[in-house]
């Protein structure tokens, strides 16, 4: 039996491998972003452990989520499924000034990383869009690049990569993995996402939990369980480097020592 944290599990992905991994026996804490939704799935799931809340939108909150993850105890697992689509039609900005999709998907998984007590393993959640994302990593809060809410998904996609095998290198004792789930039927999907909405929740649940000799490495990508080929720049020790600067910038917060 493994303890397993799942950001952004009110609904679709996250939720549903919360349902699996607790079929499967496992303890797992949930996460919404407000009290209300943490009610609703406190009704829909009330086999969860607990359900911890916090906007990632906001610095200040996902500090708070962070505490409160924290004060239930080590955990086996923490899977960074949290995010925002591709569909703002223009810069959503946050409290702290940030284009809100780079708070939620790549700054939040980054800050939660960073002050959640190391698990055993952590899982980040990415995209087939990643292959679309900006490598150079000039512009992350689109202050001087017109709009395109597609292209910044696709690039907080890249960065989550990036993130989950910049992780890898600096915790060598952490299985550190990304993977993307494919285009599946969720609110962010939408309806007529061509992939299997079950399987879009299981490759995460596996790596969280099993001990198979292909679920137990560090630095990889997957895609339904079996590993894939990400963007060759996510292999980019230089990038990498480049974006835990700027995320520990825009946060300071630091990503701490092995």
């Amino acid at each position: 039996m493994s303890r397993i944290f799942i950001t952004g599990s009110a609904d679709g992905l996250g939720r549903m491998a919360g349902e699996l991994l607790i079929r499967q026996g496992h303890n797992v804490v949930l996460h919404a972003r407000n009290g209300q939704r943490a009610g609703e799935t406190q009704r829909l799931v009330p086999k969860a452990e607990a359900i911890v809340i916090g906007d990632l939108a906001s610095i200040a909150q996902t500090r708070k989520v962070a505490e409160q993850v924290n004060a239930l105890g080590p955990f086996d697992a923490v899977i960074h499924n949290a995010a925002v689509g591709y569909k703002e039609p223009q810069r959503v900005t946050t409290e702290d000034g940030l284009p809100h999709v780079f708070a939620v998907n790549t700054l939040a998984p980054y800050i939660l990383t960073a002050l959640i007590n190391k698990p055993k393993r952590l899982i980040y959640l990415s995209s087939g869009l990643h292959q679309n994302g900006d490598t150079s990593l000039k512009d992350l809060c689109w202050e001087t690049r017109r709009w395109h809410g597609t292209q910044a998904y696709s690039d907080t996609k890249f960065h989550d990569v990036l993130l989950a095998f910049a992780v890898a290198k600096h915790w060598p004792d952490v299985f550190s993995n990304a993977l993307e789930p494919g285009w599946v039927p969720t609110k962010m999907g939408g309806p007529n996402a061509p992939d299997d909405l079950e399987a879009g929740s299981v490759t995460q649940a596996w790596l969280a939990v099993s001990d198979g000799k292909t679920a137990l490495v560090t630095g990889e990508y997957f895609y339904h369980q079996k590993l894939r080929q990400p963007h060759p720049a996510t292999r980019d020790a230089g990038r990498q480097g480049k974006l835990l600067e700027a995320c520990r910038k825009f946060s300071s917060i630091d990503l701490p020592a092995a």
